[in-house]
């Protein structure tokens, strides 16, 4: 399959405060964010011309860069301001978007207090982050070998970008295994979530999800905990261990680019889609799209 390289597409991208042609939004190749991952980020999508729970998103934003130690020069109304700007200006109704901010050029050391904080926002088509018929039979994960690390190790209440390279190397492993994607343990071998999405499962008609304490809660994540509440289901957030999935009945995930996606396997463990997971797909369809 081929696609076109990102820094190859037309369009604008929103840089430093200003809208610039998409091929010349550029950093040098010496950028402590390059070298060091002192970068953050969000993902979020754009419904109906409307980013989805936009100011959520842009107040995460600076609490990432805080928990690593620099400002976002621009607040968070102004962030808001020029997502839509992007979306609006590249002609998009249904996109993703993606804020993203890394220390400059200034400094090339493990130290850089004095790198100048740029900020840019894209925004591209993204339809669905699986094939839409393999995800309303239940998607295939396998269990990764990486573990999300001790939250004593790591910043990992930030949506940093270097905590999403254990991600990568284990998704890349379980699509080389044909899996669509891969479950993650925590550091103490708990279930902890998926390589960009939170994980859920139901029993006995009650929800049971782990509890975000070393991988982010994600803002679809609380989403959809609040529809399910609303629907009536019990949500329960506790330790869950690997061995447990066999008495579970549903499986699904849930993020920006996943949106809310069935699983029937994770490793040797089986499920099947049901009434839960396909009310949420639905409640959540709705809750964008209104």
């Amino acid at each position: 399959m081929s696609v076109l390289p990102f820094d190859q597409r037309d369009g604008f991208i929103w840089m430093n405060g200003t809208l610039v042609p998409w091929k010349d939004a550029k950093l040098h190749v010496l950028s402590h964010g390059l070298h060091y991952g002192s970068s953050v980020f969000e993902g979020e999508r754009a419904y109906n011309g409307k980013i989805f729970k936009s100011t959520e998103h842009s107040q995460r934003f600076h609490k990432s860069a805080e928990i690593l130690d620099f400002t976002i020069p621009y607040s968070v109304a102004e962030l808001d301001a020029a997502k839509q700007l992007v979306v609006d200006k590249n002609g998009f109704k249904s996109c993703y978007v993606r804020p993203v901010a890394w220390r400059g050029s200034e400094m090339m050391a493990v130290a850089a207090q004095h790198a100048t904080i740029h900020v840019a926002i894209c925004v591209w088509d993204w339809p669905s982050m699986f094939d839409v018929n393999e995800k309303m039979r239940g998607i295939k994960l396998d269990i990764a070998e990486y573990r999300r690390p001790d939250p004593a190790t790591a910043p990992c209440q930030s949506k940093a970008a270097g905590l999403y390279m254990i991600c990568t190397i284990s998704k890349h492993r379980a699509e080389r295994k044909g899996y669509a994607d891969a479950m993650m343990l925590d550091w103490q071998g708990r279930v902890a979530e998926c390589t960009g999405a939170n994980i859920f499962f139901t029993k006995g008609g009650v929800i049971h999800t782990p509890i975000a304490d070393c991988f982010l809660d994600g803002i679809t994540r609380r989403t959809v905990i609040g529809l399910a509440k609303a629907r009536g289901i019990e949500v329960v957030e506790r330790r869950i261990m690997p061995e447990e999935l066999a008495t579970m009945d549903e499986c699904f995930i849930c993020g920006t680019g996943a949106e809310v996606t069935p699983v029937s396997e994770v490793g040797p463990y089986k499920f099947t889609p049901g009434k839960i997971s396909l009310t949420l797909i639905e409640d959540y369809t709705a809750a964008v799209n209104a």
